[in-house]
C-alpha cells in the first residue's frame, strides 16, 4: 500500500535526482570505493575456495558442484564445512573458463561490478521500505522519499565494512545472495496488482519467480532463505503468507537433506563462546559478539580478516569492564523497538519497523541461535544486515535536518565528512586486501592476541623465502594458542630445513600428541627422525600418517627413500610404486625408481620403468636424465643421446647433463662432442665431481692421437 510523501525526505541534504541519475551516481560511488582492489591476488580462504578448488577446472564433471560444498569437498563428507552454495561456484567456475585460467582481475572485476549493481538497486528497496509500494503509469516503482533512499544508498555503497566481501573473492557468495534477494523482493513487491487499490489482488506468477529467486540466494550462501522473513513482514494475508511458508518450508528440507550427515563440525578455537561452561555464559558473549558487530557498523575503522583465536576473549564474570557493551546495545535496540511499536508517527513506525527488520534477519543464521558457526565474528555476514543500519542513519539524519533546520549546514559538512571517511577507510582496505603480505599485516595491530594473524603472517614470510622472520611469527603463534598444531608442524618444517632436528623432533612430536589424526605432521616427524637415523621411529611415523591418510603420496614417497637409506630396495620400490599409483604426476617417486633399479644393476627393469614414467610425464627432463644414463650403459647410444639432447633443450643449464652427454660421447668415441660438453660442464659447474678428471683424461687422449697421427 502506497504511502504520501515522506515528509522529511526533502529536508535531507542532497539534491532530488532522477531514478537513472541516482542509480548511476550510487554505482559510480561504489566502484569508487573498490577500483583499487580489481588487480589483486588470490589472498587467505580464495586458496581453497577457488585455487585449491577442482570444481572450477574444465576437466571436472560440471555435475561435481551439485554435490560438493563450497570449499570443493564431497557434502558426505565427515570434513565438509556443509556450505553449499553451487551457483557461487558456478560464476568461479565461468571467470575461470573466460580467463582461460586462474587470473584474478577477472574475479575482481566481477566482485567489483555486483556490489555497484546491488548498491544501485538498493534506491528501490529503500524507497519501498520507506515510502511504500506504489506504481507510475507505466509500471514503474514511485520513490517517496528519493533522498532519504538515494543517501542510505550511497552510505551503503560506501561502508568499508563491505570490503571482505568485495575485495576476498570468496565474498561473491555473499554479493550473489544479496542480489538475488533483492530481485526476490522487488519481484515479490511486483507481484501486487498495480492497477487495483484491493491488498487481496496479487499474482500469483509473480509471487513464485520471488519463491524461485530466493532459491537462488539461497544456493550462493545460506542467508538467502531470510528475505522471506523480510517478504512475510509485509504480507498479511492468509494466502500469501501460505505460500511463502510453504515454499520457505520446502526449500529448508531441501537444504537439510543435502546436507547428509547433519551440520558441520567446528572446534573451539572457531566460535569459543559456544563450547562456554554453561548456557549463561554462552548468552553473555553472544550478545558481546553482536555489540562487537555494531560497533564494525558504526565505527568500521578496526577491521581484520579473522576475529578467532583469542582475538575476542570471552567475557568470564560479571564485573567484566566489557559487559557495558552489552547493555548498551540493548538500550539501544529496545529504544528503536519501542519507537518502532508505539510511536504516534506511522511513517517512523514503518521506517524503524522495515529498517530494523533488515538489520536484524539477514544476521539471523550467524547469531548462534539456531546452530553454532564456525567463526567469532565475520565481516561478510554484516553485508546485507548493514543496509538495514544504512536505512536507519539516513532515517536518523533526515530527522535531526527535519528538527534542527537551523544546523542543516552544518548537517550536510557532516555527512560529507562521514562519506568522504567512508570511501578513503574503502580505499586502504581494499588496498590491504591486494596482497596476503599486506592483510595479514594489517590484522596485527587490530588483533595481536590472534594466534592464527600471527600464524598466516609467517606462511606468508616463509613462502616468499624469509624463513627466519617466519620463525618468530610462528613461535608466537604457539605461545598465544599453545596447541595449535598447524604452527607447530610449520615451525617444525622451517627447523628441520636448518638442521635443528632436535627441536623440530620435539614439537612435531608435540603436535601429533595433541592431534593423533595429523596425518601432515606424522610424515614430517618421520623425516625428522630418519634424519636424525632413528629409523624405526621414522617408519612407525610414516605408517601412521598413512594410516590416517589412507591416498598418502607423498608420504608414501619419503617411506620409499628411508627403506633405500636401509638398503630394503625391494620395499623402497613398493613405496615408491604405491605413490606413483596414487600420484601418477609424482616425479620424484618416478626418477628414485630408475636411479635405484640402475645402481643395483638392474637396467633392463630401470628402462622399462623410465618409459613408463616418460609417458606420464613426457617433459620431465629428470627422468630423461636418469633413463639416458641407462641407456648408455645398455649401449643404446643413440637413444641415449637423444634423451640427454631433449633434456638440454628444457634445462639448458644442467651441468650434470652436460657432463654425463660428455661421458656417453667419451664412450662412443665422438671426442669432440664430449670435448665441447665437458667444457660446457665445467663452465656451468667448475666443481662438478669426476667431470675435470673425465675431461684431463680426453685430453691425454686427444694429445696422444695428435701425437700419433703423421
Amino acid at each position: 500500500m502506497a504511502l504520501t510523501e515522506v515528509y522529511w525526505d526533502h529536508h535531507i541534504p542532497l539534491p532530488k535526482l532522477a531514478p537513472v541519475q541516482a542509480k548511476v551516481t550510487v554505482a559510480l560511488v561504489a566502484l569508487l570505493c573498490f577500483i583499487n582492489s580489481y588487480d589483486g591476488e588470490f589472498v587467505f580462504d580464495d586458496s581453497e575456495a577457488i585455487v585449491n578448488n577442482k570444481d572450477l577446472r574444465p576437466a571436472t564433471p560440471l555435475n561435481n558442484i551439485w554435490s560438493n560444498d563450497f570449499w570443493g569437498t564431497n557434502l558426505s563428507s565427515n570434513s565438509s564445512h556443509k556450505s553449499y552454495r553451487p551457483l557461487t561456484v558456478l560464476t568461479f567456475r565461468l571467470n575461470y573458463l573466460v580467463a582461460g585460467g586462474l587470473h584474478p582481475v577477472g574475479f575482481h572485476v566481477l566482485n567489483i561490478i555486483l556490489h555497484a549493481v546491488i548498491s544501485a538497486l538498493m534506491i528501490d528497496v529503500f524507497a519501498i521500505l520507506i515510502g511504500g509500494l506504489a506504481y507510475d503509469e507505466k509500471g514503474r516503482i514511485l520513490n517517496h522519499a528519493p533522498k532519504t533512499s538515494l543517501l542510505a544508498a550511497v552510505f551503503f555503497a560506501a561502508h568499508p565494512v563491505h570490503t571482505e566481501s568485495v575485495a576476498g573473492i570468496v565474498g561473491r557468495a555473499d554479493l550473489l545472495c544479496a542480489l538475488f534477494f533483492q530481485l526476490s523482493f522487488l519481484t515479490y513487491c511486483k507481484a501486487f496488482n498495480k492497477g487495483s487499490d484491493r491488498d487481496d489482488r496479487f499474482s500469483l506468477q509473480w509471487v513464485v519467480v520471488s519463491l524461485l529467486l530466493c532459491a537462488a540466494a539461497m544456493l550462493c550462501k545460506e542467508q538467502g532463505i531470510t528475505v522471506l522473513v523480510s517478504e512475510l513482514v509485509r504480507m498479511g494475508l492468509l494466502t500469501r503468507l501460505g505460500l511463502m511458508g510453504l515454499g520457505g518450508l520446502l526449500m529448508l528440507y531441501a537444504r537439510w537433506r543435502i546436507m547428509g550427515t547433519g551440520p558441520p563440525a567446528f572446534t573451539e578455537v572457531d566460535n569459543p563462546a559456544s563450547f562456554a561452561e554453561n548456557i549463561i555464559l554462552r548468552i553473555v558473549n553472544y550478545n558481546y559478539y553482536y555489540s562487537l558487530n555494531a560497533w564494525l557498523l558504526l565505527c568500521p575503522w578496526w577491521l581484520c580478516f579473522d576475529w578467532s583465536m583469542g582475538c575476542v576473549p570471552l567475557i568470564k564474570s560479571a564485573t567484566d569492564w566489557r559487559m557495558v557493551w552489552l547493555l548498551l546495545l540493548w538500550c539501544i535496540l529496545v529504544g528503536l523497538i519501542s519507537q518502532a511499536l508505539c510511536s504516534q508517527d506511522s511513517q517512523r513506525r514503518r521506517t524503524l519497523t522495515l529498517g530494523l527488520v533488515l538489520l536484524v534477519v539477514p544476521f539471523l543464521p550467524a547469531c548462534n541461535i539456531f546452530f553454532r558457526v564456525g567463526f567469532v565474528i565475520a565481516e561478510r555476514v554484516l553485508y546485507l544486515s548493514s543496509a538495514g543500519y544504512c536505512l536507519l542513519l539516513a532515517y536518523s539524519l533526515g530527522h535531526c535536518c527535519c528538527r534542527w533546520s537551523k544546523y542543516r549546514k552544518l548537517l550536510c559538512v557532516m555527512v560529507l565528512a562521514l562519506l568522504c571517511v567512508y570511501v578513503v577507510r574503502c580505499a586502504l582496505r581494499s588496498h590491504q586486501w591486494r596482497s596476503e603480505q599486506s592483510l595479514f599485516t594489517s590484522a596485527l595491530s587490530v588483533c595481536p592476541l590472534n594466534a592464527k594473524v600471527h600464524y598466516n603472517v609467517g606462511k606468508n614470510l616463509a613462502d616468499r623465502g624469509n624463513t627466519t622472520a617466519a620463525i618468530t611469527y610462528y613461535r608466537e603463534a604457539v605461545r598465544l594458542h599453545p596447541t595449535y598444531v598447524h604452527a607447530m608442524n610449520n615451525l617444525g618444517n622451517i627447523l628441520k630445513e636448518k638442521n635443528e632436528l632436535v627441536e623440530a623432533e620435539q614439537l612435531l612430536s608435540k603436535a601429533v600428541s595433541i592431534q593423533p589424526d595429523f596425518a601432515a605432521a606424522w610424515m614430517n616427524l618421520g623425516i625428522v627422525q630418519n634424519s636424525l637415523q632413528k629409523f624405526e621411529e621414522a617408519e612407525k611415523s610414516y605408517w601412521n600418517a598413512i594410516r590416517f591418510r589412507r591416498k598418502y603420496p607423498d608420504c608414501y614417497y619419503n617411506l620409499g627413500r628411508l627403506y633405500a637409506d636401509q638398503n630394503r630396495h625391494l620395499d623402497a620400490l613398493n613405496a615408491w610404486r604405491n605413490a606413483t599409483v596414487l600420484k601418477p604426476d609424482h616425479s620424484l617417486a618416478w626418477n628414485n625408481m630408475v636411479i635405484l633399479l640402475d645402481n643395483t644393476g638392474n637396467l633392463g627393469q630401470a628402462e622399462l620403468i623410465g618409459r613408463e614414467a616418460l609417458r606420464v610425464l613426457p617433459n620431465d627432463h629428470t627422468i630423461m636424465f636418469s633413463l639416458a644414463n641407462v641407456l648408455g650403459k645398455l649401449q643404446k647410444y643413440e637413444e641415449s643421446e637423444g634423451f640427454f639432447l631433449h633434456a638440454l633443450r628444457i634445462n639448458p643449464n644442467a651441468a650434470s647433463c652436460h657432463g654425463n652427454l660428455a661421458v656417453l660421447y667419451h664412450r662412443w668415441g665422438k671426442l669432440e662432442l664430449a670435448k665441447k660438453h665437458y667444457e660446457l660442464s665445467l663452465k656451468l659447474d667448475p666443481e662438478a665431481p669426476g667431470t675435470r678428471d673425465n675431461y684431463n683424461m680426453l685430453r691425454r687422449k686427444l694429445d696422444q692421437l695428435k701425437r700419433s697421427t703423421p
